[in-house]
């Protein structure tokens, strides 16, 4: 991922580039990363913007209405925010490497894991920045994870989508990434069990494999390093 300084308060927005989408982005940001992985799996030319979301340059909010990260700004000046709609409207944009099932009932059950994802989620946010953390949180994440681990020995492919990543590979991916930081930030008794996650841990190691994936990834070590800033109520971007 590239080392941009993030942008503002008072910066002014770079000019689009004629011929290339426009990602606003944050380094540290799973849902903005989402993006990244489904450009970079198209091999979709575009530019990033990293922004401070701490001190938000002025500009964003006429972007973002929302003032939040991702947000997609087409060559027309037409932008889309939030993570899901802007990877469904690039795969739909995008078809020739198509990362949802074509087939619409394997389409909205990869949608309905991704929705149940959420629960992850909320449990990993809870152990990277909550005041108090025990084991029943960490089981409870882990449990969460259990649905995963189950539903690829149940396609019995590499990957969600087969063969190679696709859409739900990508979508929880962010998070996956993130996964070995409760250790480091909460100790060695947060150690996710290889015997309990078998096959979600060798879909883990193929996924950092994967030419798209490596364009976006950091390491636990950098992602800890952020994240304990963000505890410390000093997030630092750069």
């Amino acid at each position: 991922m590239s080392n941009t300084k993030h942008l503002t308060i008072g910066s002014k927005a770079p000019p689009l580039q004629p011929g290339k989408l426009r990602l606003y982005s944050m380094r540290f940001c799973p849902y903005a990363q989402r993006i990244h992985l489904v450009l970079d799996a198209k091999n979709t030319p575009y530019d990033v913007v990293y922004v401070n979301l701490s001190q938000k340059p002025e500009w964003l909010q006429e972007k973002s209405p929302l003032g939040k990260v991702p947000c997609l700004e087409l060559e027309n000046g037409e932008t889309l925010y939030e993570s899901l709609i802007i990877a469904e409207y690039l795969d739909e944009m995008y078809p020739d490497h198509r990362l949802y099932p074509t087939d619409p009932l394997y389409k909205a059950k990869d949608k309905l894991l991704i929705e149940r994802f959420n629960d992850v989620i909320t449990s990993m946010y809870k152990l990277y920045l909550g005041k108090v953390v025990d084991k029943d949180l960490f089981e409870e994440a882990l449990e969460g994870l259990d649905l995963f681990d189950q539903e690829l020995i149940k396609r019995g492919t590499p990957f969600f989508g087969g063969s190679r990543p696709g859409m739900l590979d990508l979508m929880i991916w962010p998070w996956c990434e993130r996964a070995d930081i409760i250790q480091i930030l909460r100790g060695d008794q947060y150690i996710i069990p290889d015997d309990r996650f078998s096959r979600l841990l060798q879909w883990k190691n193929a996924m950092k494999e994967n030419p798209g994936v490596k364009k976006s990834y950091l390491d636990s070590e950098t992602h800890a390093k952020y994240m304990k800033s963000r505890q410390a109520g000093t997030p630092q971007y750069d």
